[in-house]
């Protein structure tokens, strides 16, 4: 440790995983397993990283990894200004008490009563995703007489080669002005045309889990010389550039993601550089981590329930949670780092498929997880970066209950998200008798 896992965990002598100074026994006994325990350290301190290795840009959370009020509370406190991307999370944000005007509303479908939200309580930046959404916002905006001001989000046509799920930066995508197809120049000449929409600056976000930065700084590149066409052409000056997020993170020792320094020196390098070739001044510059900063600081503790042991097969072990607070290892392939952590691992290791308790065979935590051969019910198992999307994404598949989230710092323990009752599973249901 720390590999994946968050900044202060450490083993004691008995084997005993601690995380912000507090044993993993005392926080599964003290709150129950399926568990989320954020290191608030870890968090902190990967915030600060970004804003230190972007100097001179700012640093956008992406709420939609992790929009719990006290995380978006935490990253506020640390300066960073908040993606939000539906009526909800716009909600979230300001019940957080984030000042309005540091938020940035994405989306590609988003509705009349969302963009009426946006402009009433004072977004500061909304991304126009597509030209039906550019007549909607102006119509919103001139209804109340107000000047919108506004990113174009634009499709550059980077592949990521990340997974078909999270590219979202080549041409056929749900998302964006399509560059290749001449769809982001007539986006920028509409824009021009209308009275209550002041476009001043372009996005584009390319995809996720990204191990590189090649990717990145082509996508600066090719934004970079769509501003200077636009100035060109068009008479449009455009200030602003939001460069979106997409870094990878650490899941499982085998992965090796770009140091944030290195990714913000190779993105800043070529910003400069080319803006100096176009005669650009340098823009108000945006990146907009979600995933690299809350994904790691998280910890996932479970209690082992079942060990099925399959002769010359497979040793199944099963947990008491699974897709409905992790749905990634089923829905991406993902593979997370898993341990036992609340004794020492010693002795022999075997490969161990771990396993959900709902009823799909592709309730998956992680196949092949090199865990003790002694792995028995009663022990508790902790799965590494689990922050990003997995409160997001839960479910209350077959009833259960979605987990509890505390924050550990200093061996102190506050609790971020309350566990569901079965009483909340029924608030929604209407019994017909």
């Amino acid at each position: 440790m720390p590999g994946p896992w968050p900044l202060t965990a450490t083993r004691d002598d008995a084997g005993v995983l601690h995380l912000g100074g507090v044993a993993v026994t005392d926080l599964a006994t003290d709150h129950g397993t399926p568990l989320w325990v954020v290191d608030e350290d870890d968090l902190r301190e990967r915030c600060r990283r970004y804003r230190e290795g972007f100097p001179g840009a700012e640093v956008a959370y992406a709420a939609k990894a992790w929009s719990a009020i006290g995380i978006l509370q935490i990253v506020d406190e640390e300066g960073l200004l908040i993606d939000v991307v539906s009526g909800g999370e716009i909600h979230a944000a300001v019940v957080a008490g984030v000042d309005p005007a540091r938020l940035v509303f994405h989306g590609n479908n988003k509705s009349c009563a969302e963009l009426e939200q946006a402009v009433d309580v004072g977004v500061g930046r909304i991304v126009v995703d597509s030209f039906e959404e550019l007549e909607r916002l102006e119509q919103v905006a001139a209804a109340r007489d107000r000047t919108v001001p506004i990113w174009l989000r634009i499709t550059p046509g980077i592949d990521a080669h990340t997974h078909e799920y999270v590219r979202t930066g080549h041409d056929d995508s749900k998302f964006g002005f399509t560059l290749s197809l001449g769809l982001a120049d007539e986006a920028v000449v509409a824009a021009r045309e209308l009275m209550h929409v002041e476009l001043v600056g372009l996005h584009s976000h390319i995809g996720s889990q990204i191990f590189g930065t090649d990717p990145f700084v082509a996508n600066a590149e090719v934004m970079l010389e769509l501003i200077a066409r636009c100035r060109d052409e068009y008479g449009v000056e455009l200030a602003e550039l939001n460069l979106g997020g997409g870094m990878g993170i650490r899941y499982t020792h085998e992965d090796h993601p770009v140091d944030v320094a290195r990714y913000g020196k190779a993105v800043v390098e070529v910003v400069e550089e080319t803006c100096e070739k176009y005669g650009l001044p340098v823009p108000r510059l945006v990146v907009e981590p979600g995933r690299a900063i809350v994904g790691p600081s998280t910890v996932t503790l479970y209690e082992v329930g079942t060990v099925k042991r399959l002769p010359g097969l497979t040793t199944y072990v099963s947990v008491d949670g699974g897709m409905s607070d992790n749905i990634r290892p089923a829905l991406y392939d993902a593979e997370h780092e898993v341990a036992l952590v609340n004794r020492a691992e010693d002795g022999e290791r075997q490969p161990m498929t771990v396993v959900g308790k709902h009823c799909e065979s592709g309730d998956l935590v992680r196949e092949h997880a090199p865990l003790p051969a002694d792995l028995r019910a009663g022990d508790l198992v902790a799965v590494a970066a689990t922050g990003a999307y997995s409160d997001s994404m839960a479910s209350n598949y077959n009833r259960l209950p979605r987990p509890a989230a505390v924050l550990v710092r200093d061996g102190a323990v506050r609790e971020l998200v309350r566990r569901e009752t079965v009483d909340d599973l029924l608030r929604r249901d209407v019994p017909l008798r």
